[in-house]
Order: structure tokens, then C-alpha cells, then sequence
């Protein structure tokens, strides 16, 4: 009976550790939404909360040339909000299968540039022939 009444109190004592944090927080009102959905598959939707939260997107089917995947979806959306700081935060994305996610905004961290040495050597790279084409091979 001791080993049981140990599990009950470790129990307790877990969930009263996962209970939420600080005051309740009151629901955020939903301004507007859409949800659309054709029959071809297309769709579109978008809400706006109180709070300034904004999101949409649309999305369509895409042929492929893929035969075990002969479709694939393409959608384009974007979404804003405030951070904690107090900063607008804006984002705009496309996905579809050739180039996946591919999102832009103002606070997304960016690659520094290519030091001018680096890109001349690349670029001297890149107009010289490969070595199967200097020596012969892959010719027909």
C-alpha cells in the first residue's frame, strides 16, 4: 500500500508542477475569417484577431511529372503580428514541391555578403570547363 500512496504523491506533484503559470488570460476575439475549399482543390482562407494577429493563404493543385505523386499542392500566404518587444512582425511565404518553403521577411537572418575575392574566384570557377569536357570524355 506504501509503493501506490508514493505514485499518487509524485502524481500530484507533477500536475500541480504542469499547471499553468500567472494570471488566466482572457480569449483573444476572432475579427474575421474565411475558409474556402473548391471541389478542384483549390482553396483560400484568412482570419484577423483582436489582438492584431492577421493570416491568409491560397493554395490550388499543381500537375507534376512525378507518377507516384501526380499532384502537388502550391500555396502563397502571409501573416503578421507584434512580438513581446513590441515590433511588427510581417512574413510572406510560397511552397510548392520544386522549391519548398520559401518565406521572406525583414527579421528573418540573412547570409553576410560574399567577400569580392571569394565571388571572383567562384566566378572564375564557373567559366572554366570541366574536366571531362577537357579531356574528351562525354563527347559523342
Amino acid at each position: 500500500m506504501m509503493p501506490s500512496c508514493l505514485i499518487l504523491c509524485a502524481i500530484m506533484v507533477a500536475l500541480v508542477g504542469a499547471a499553468p503559470q500567472g494570471p488566466p488570460r482572457e480569449p483573444v476575439a476572432i475579427l474575421s475569417q474565411t475558409n474556402d475549399i473548391s471541389p478542384e482543390g483549390n482553396y483560400e482562407w484568412s482570419f484577423e484577431a483582436a489582438n492584431g494577429i492577421k493570416a491568409e493563404e491560397k493554395g490550388s493543385l499543381k500537375k507534376t511529372n512525378d507518377p507516384e505523386n501526380p499532384e502537388a499542392v502550391v500555396a502563397a500566404g502571409a501573416f503578421s503580428y507584434t512580438d513581446p518587444e513590441g515590433n511588427q512582425i510581417s512574413l510572406t511565404y510560397t511552397a510548392d514541391d520544386e522549391g519548398g518553403f520559401r518565406p521572406v521577411g525583414n527579421h528573418l537572418p540573412t547570409s553576410p555578403p560574399i567577400p569580392p575575392n571569394i565571388q571572383k574566384a567562384l566566378e572564375w570557377i564557373a567559366a572554366q570547363p570541366s574536366t571531362t569536357e577537357r579531356s574528351g570524355r562525354g563527347r559523342k
